[in-house]
């Protein structure tokens, strides 16, 4: 198994209980509400109608005109991508999320690590993470242009872009052509990961093959449903994005405080540097709040963003070296209740 956030597993069988907060995976704590569906949704194979007009909703919301395939989440494209063209050369940014290189290597090719974007001129595919997991890194959508026309295929992987559209490649996609194609993560921005849902921006021949590559009724009639509704809500998302944007400032800020300066962020997650990331995360471990380390840093810790005043209550007070909490009242009344 390949190192990942999201196992609230091994910390409860390390340290017990069952109050957790979980910031060990970038998910917004504060999900789109998700309303009752229809028995239709649950009980029949989904409609090709259903499925375009979510996959038409999702353009619209990434200010793309390019083609949109929806599938069982990002981590789904991840693993079809390789199978797009016969393996060879591919390099991969890093650090990065590290299912791109193992699917990647599971499929033949031959994965070099990347330490930045010109040492990636040249290879048959190569792989961005904008903005990047874990250390925040952001590159600009033309430099990323630039770079697809240099290499023979361009993977970018924009899962936690969805707060600042200025980042993102997908307007320019039409343009780029067959070379390029964008990944979004319906799960993160949204707070549903448990809803499985994420797409392939590419141009139309690489989204047809994509298309038959995941096979018939990839998704299901409950994240069609469920989805179609978040990108449809413009207003959910405006005011998610700005929410987001200052509690990752103030993380940032708390962190700070406690002796932990942040080495890269997004408005879904902090990454700071501990000096001894195992030792921090016990700390938290210990108050119930679950980070996450990485095997390649002695240092690094990434925290995802609090989701109630709770939640942030209970963090400060386990960041803070007396045990008291420095949640300031102006900003209780900025967190969500």
């Amino acid at each position: 198994m390949r190192d990942h956030g999201g196992d609230l597993d091994r910390a409860r069988a390390l340290y017990g209980g069952t109050d957790w907060i979980d910031l060990s995976t970038g998910i917004n704590r504060v999900p789109y509400p998700v309303t009752a569906l229809t028995p239709h949704a649950w009980a029949a194979l989904p409609m090709a109608r259903d499925l375009e007009a979510l996959e038409q909703a999702a353009g619209r919301a990434f200010g793309t005109a390019g083609t949109v395939v929806a599938l069982p989440g990002a981590q789904a494209a991840i693993q079809l991508l390789p199978r797009l063209d016969r393996p060879g050369r591919a390099a991969v940014l890093v650090p990065s999320y590290n299912e791109h290189a193992a699917a990647l290597a599971a499929q033949g090719w031959a994965v070099e690590a990347a330490p930045d974007i010109a040492a990636m001129a040249g290879a048959d595919l190569a792989v961005v993470v904008n903005p990047n997991n874990p250390d925040g890194r952001c590159w600009a959508p033309a430099t990323l242009a630039e770079l697809a026309g240099r290499v023979g295929r361009l993977i970018v992987d924009e899962s936690f872009g969805d707060a600042d559209p200025s980042l993102s490649l997908a307007p320019a996609l039409p343009v780029l052509g067959e070379r390029v194609v964008i990944l979004r993560s319906f799960g993160k921005f949204y707070g549903l990961g448990g809803v499985r849902l994420g797409f392939a921006l590419a141009g139309p021949e690489t989204a047809a093959r994509l298309r038959v590559l995941a096979g018939p009724w990839a998704v299901g009639g409950p994240a069609i449903a469920i989805g179609h509704a978040a990108y449809c809500d413009a207003e959910w998302q405006a005011r998610t994005a700005a929410r987001l944007c200052d509690d990752s400032a103030r993380l940032q800020a708390y962190v700070a405080a406690a002796g932990w300066p942040a080495i890269g962020a997004t408005p879904l997650f902090v990454t700071v540097e501990t000096g001894d990331a195992r030792a921090a995360q016990d700390r938290l471990a210990r108050a119930r709040i679950w980070t996450r380390a990485f095997p390649y840093s002695t240092g690094w810790l990434r925290l995802g963003l609090p989701g109630n005043r709770d939640e942030w209550e209970r963090l400060v007070v386990a960041l803070s070296v007396g045990g008291q909490a420095v949640l300031h009242n102006s900003d209780r009344a900025k967190f969500s209740t």
